[in-house]
């Protein structure tokens, strides 16, 4: 691992040379050596002082490595301004260096220092170059609600320290019977998530960040939340299977309110942004079954999240740049006017309903399985919930393409080849990978 944290250190030289593609094409190979490492051994593997990989967050790098690659693909425009795109490319590789290391960590502390350092490049990323007024005011939203829960997390860690003498995840070997404790170290990971009712940061942020920021935000920085759920369940087992259901109700009920929310918005980054509340409402739901399924469903849920959401942050980002505005009330009748572009919005839209084949099928089916298998009354909530996911997609799609043009539209590029590939590289892995869905399922 040690040599990919030094070859990411290495990248940093490039930036100042202003060379859009050489920064693309290496960030790219960088990709491919790390995709080449993939192995079948599920345990950890790659280990290097304190930092290796086993399944779960060999495939988070993966997607954060991907996810960041396309984050430079989607921001051409910054590269009008010299300074600001060196800037602008500096962050990005900081994020990354902190994603690499949150989810290679093995020691529990430090992945809770890089989980908190990935929270300072994203809010220079928001506040930097976001392009609305409140942009500040989004970020320190998103700061407060997550600092304000990590700091009982902080003093969790050192109490389980003084009791197990190892803070490394294969010596986690102590369970936690405190009701207390467990609020104090799964509530960051709630609101990272997030959770209903600990969510109201996230479409506030996405509405005010710039494509890049939505991009990683709903890409890579959710999964966080989820990854984090996944290391510490082992540690509450037994208290979780008596206090899990409140949560697990709370994320289902939660979901499908926010899917209501989601059929009255007019913008379409918040209608994406608050679709993305009630997937991983879905997805964190499965993790506190504790069930085979449910881990196994929500990685999935995970990676098939973070192409589809930022996919559509991207397609809303290509319309914004054409008609300059984000409402659905302007963006109207598109089909006729980019027809090629209304393929990507109802191919990327259909993944988000969770239509076949795409990845997105095969985590909720999971993910219903195990969520039935765990209480079946549960039942009527997740139909509730599998319809109104439909619904929401179906609205954004149509409003967007069908109806009458807007009338202050003259005429705009139909888009360029730069903006297909990008569209390209979210959907192909998306529903290529469901083909090799097992690679995904044995880790336990």
């Amino acid at each position: 691992m040690m040599k990919f944290i030094m070859v990411l250190f290495m990248l940093m030289p490039l930036v100042f040379i202003n060379q859009y593609w050489l920064i693309q094409f290496v960030w790219m190979l960088v990709v491919l050596l790390f995709l080449s490492m993939f192995s079948f051994n599920y345990m950890y593997m790659y280990i290097s002082y304190i930092f290796g990989v086993d399944l779960i967050s060999y495939l988070m790098i993966l997607l954060s490595l991907w996810i960041c690659s396309l984050m430079i693909l989607a921001s051409q425009k910054v590269y009008y301004s010299r300074f600001w795109s060196q800037m602008f490319m500096f962050v990005i590789i900081c994020l990354m260096l902190s994603l690499f290391m949150a989810f290679s960590a093995i020691n529990l502390f430090v992945f809770y220092v890089f989980f908190e350092a990935s929270l300072i490049p994203t809010l220079m990323l928001i506040v930097g170059w976001g392009y609305q007024p409140e942009r500040l005011q989004a970020g320190i939203y998103m700061l407060f609600y997550t600092v304000f829960a990590s700091l009982p997390m902080m003093i969790a860690i050192f109490y389980y320290l003084s009791k197990n003498d190892s803070l490394d995840f294969n010596f986690m070997c102590l369970e936690l019977g405190e009701v207390v404790l467990y609020l104090c170290m799964n509530m960051v990971f709630y609101v990272k998530i997030p959770m209903f009712f600990v969510h109201l940061w996230l479409p506030k942020a996405h509405v005010e960040a710039p494509v890049s920021g939505s991009m990683i935000l709903a890409g890579v920085m959710l999964k966080l939340g989820g990854y984090g759920l996944m290391r510490m369940m082992m540690v509450f087992i037994t208290l979780g299977l008596k206090i899990n259901y409140i949560f697990i109700g709370l994320s289902i009920i939660g979901g499908i309110m926010v899917s209501l929310i989601c059929l009255r918005q007019s913008d379409i980054k918040s209608l994406i942004a608050y679709s993305s509340v009630a997937h991983m409402g879905l997805t964190m739901s499965g993790i506190l079954t504790l069930s085979y399924w449910g881990m196994s469903g929500a990685l999935i849920m995970m990676v098939a999240h973070g192409l589809c959401s930022s996919g559509l942050f991207c397609l809303a980002n290509v319309n914004y740049e054409r008609l300059g505005s984000r409402s659905l009330y302007l963006n109207k009748g598109l089909i006729n006017i980019i027809p090629s572009l209304s393929l990507w919005w109802f191919l990327l839209s259909s993944s988000n309903m969770a239509a076949p084949p795409s990845l997105n099928l095969m985590g909720e089916i999971m993910l219903i399985n195990s969520l039935m298998s765990y209480d079946s009354l549960n039942m009527l909530a997740l139909m509730l919930l599998s319809f109104f996911g439909a619904a929401y997609s179906l609205y954004l799609y149509s409003y967007s393409q069908h109806g009458k043009v807007y009338t202050g539209l003259y005429s705009f590029s139909s888009g360029n080849v730069r903006e297909y590939l990008l569209m390209l590289l979210h959907w192909l892995p998306l529903n290529i990978l469901v083909l090799k869905g097992e690679l995904m399922c044995l880790w336990v």
